[in-house]
């Protein structure tokens, strides 16, 4: 490997660690009615005790989605055209003259 070239995975120790976060904020926000609710000082709870761990945890993998599945029966695209619409274009314009 190059010594430029850096790689793209994430430390273990610390995707661990905010892999555990999640999990026990899920549970909290799960278990606890508490959880659900707003805080005055900071917001909905669910989305700082869940919502952020997940963000740091999609962040540390550098925001790469999961891959796309498509059955092998599936075709990419369809053969049709697209739909027009006929009649009324021509109306909607004729009508400010």
């Amino acid at each position: 490997m190059n010594p430029v070239q850096k790689t793209h995975e994430p430390d273990p120790r610390l995707l661990r660690a905010v892999r555990q976060v999640a999990l026990v904020a899920a549970l909290l926000v799960l278990c606890l009615p508490v959880a659900r609710g707003d805080s005055a000082w900071f917001g909905p709870l669910p989305l700082w005790l869940l919502g952020m761990p997940l963000l740091s945890w999609w962040s540390l993998h550098r925001f790469r989605l999961p891959a796309r599945v498509l059955p092998a029966s599936a075709p990419l695209r369809r053969g049709r055209p697209q739909a027009r619409r006929i009649g009324r274009a021509d109306a909607r314009w004729s009508r400010g003259s």
